[in-house]
């Protein structure tokens, strides 16, 4: 068996990594305070979220296999190269929705960021596969290093940016991702020889090289314009204020306006695609669900977007009571207190209603709370 010499242009090698790090930062940025968004929009978040980064994987890869010259010439399968973008954004999709509309756990975002290895390296193997007049052969250090690296990466980059969403943990984050999707491509394609084929083996239409550029320079239009938007988002300035040089004029005082009387704070909750504003005195209790809440009235279980910080500090000002990291009590439903050593628990008056824990660290807060 006779492999052909490769050599790659430079000038595209630099190019796909630069997709890969502008893609990554725009599905990463793009996912960013989800939880204070609507299940409508935070669904719609997710889709461009998987559209970016799986697109960008795409993208990346064909960018570089643009580069790759060979003393032959060498088509692609059109319907093989699309199978392979559309798994890639599938994939990712599937991990985004693990990690926003699920208790996010480390195992989650450990699952995540295995799920979004994997397809990797599905999309650039199944994208090889679409090659014609060339066939690819591999060896099998190549593929074990490029699954090491694909989803070790991967985790490590979805741990990194999930663990905080900051600004900083979003943009190291984005390198660590970008590195992960352009390390996997060349770890794979230096494992990798090519074999000239006399014949075509067609799935769908033949494509040259040119016709792929066309493809990737849309999908590269569209995940740039992309990261300029997000860009330009990713950091709210603050106007400066502008300071006069003048002594300012004496200006007649004007009568102060009534001021409007405040409107009572209601809890926004979710069910079946409807907000419902649900009155806190209705509310039995809060308990943290990852990055939302569940809040408990005498009849039902809802969704929330609150996080429990915000919970307790929207919630404490009206009476609630921390009574563990997780739970939010409102003390006027608390029907039964016991101690239980150097804890306790509240318990309700309907029967619907689960018993609620008391921390050792919040026992005495709970107790005065509650009179005893």
């Amino acid at each position: 068996m006779e492999f052909l010499d490769v050599s790659h242009n430079s000038t595209l090698v630099v190019a796909s990594v630069v997709i890969a790090m502008a893609a990554s930062f725009t599905g990463l940025t793009l996912s960013k305070d989800l939880s204070k968004q609507s299940v409508l929009r935070r669904k719609g978040s997710v889709a461009a979220s998987a559209v970016a980064l799986g697109g960008g994987i795409w993208s990346m890869h064909f960018v570089a296999m643009l580069g790759i010259q060979m003393p032959i010439l060498f088509y692609y399968d059109a319907a093989i190269t699309l199978a392979s973008a559309l798994l890639a954004i599938l994939i990712v999709g599937t991990a985004l929705l693990l990690l926003h509309f699920r208790k996010r756990t480390p195992l989650t975002v450990c699952a995540a960021g295995a799920l979004v290895g994997c397809g990797i390296l599905a999309m650039h193997y199944i994208g090889m596969a679409g090659l014609q007049l060339c066939r690819a052969v591999y060896t099998p250090l190549g593929i074990g290093l490029a699954v090491i690296c694909a989803i070790g990466l991967c985790i490590a980059a979805f741990w990194i940016a999930y663990g905080q969403r900051t600004n900083r943990s979003i943009l190291l984050g984005t390198l660590c991702f970008g590195f992960a999707v352009s390390a996997v491509h060349f770890i794979a394609i230096a494992g990798t020889r090519f074999v000239a084929v006399p014949t075509l083996n067609e799935f769908g239409p033949v494509m040259s090289n040119e016709v792929l550029a066309i493809g990737v320079i849309i999908s590269s239009f569209v995940i740039f314009g992309g990261f300029l938007w997000m860009g330009v988002t990713f950091l709210v300035a603050t106007p400066p204020q502008q300071v006069s040089s003048t002594v300012p004029e004496p200006v007649t005082p004007k009568p102060a306006a009534p001021e409007a009387a405040p409107i009572a704070l209601r809890i926004p909750c979710e069910r079946n695609g409807v907000t419902l504003l649900i009155d806190p005195a209705q509310v039995a209790f809060v308990r943290a669900e990852g990055h939302y809440t569940n809040v408990y009235t005498n009849d039902a279980q809802l969704f929330c977007v609150w996080p429990i910080t915000e919970a307790v500090t929207r919630l404490t000002p009206l009476g609630f009571i921390r009574t563990h990291r997780s739970y939010l009590v409102n003390p006027t439903h608390v029907k039964q207190f016991e101690r239980l050593k150097d804890n306790g628990v509240c318990r309700f008056a309907s029967a619907d209603l689960p018993s609620v824990p008391v921390s050792r660290s919040n026992l005495k807060a709970v107790r005065d709370a509650l009179g005893l």
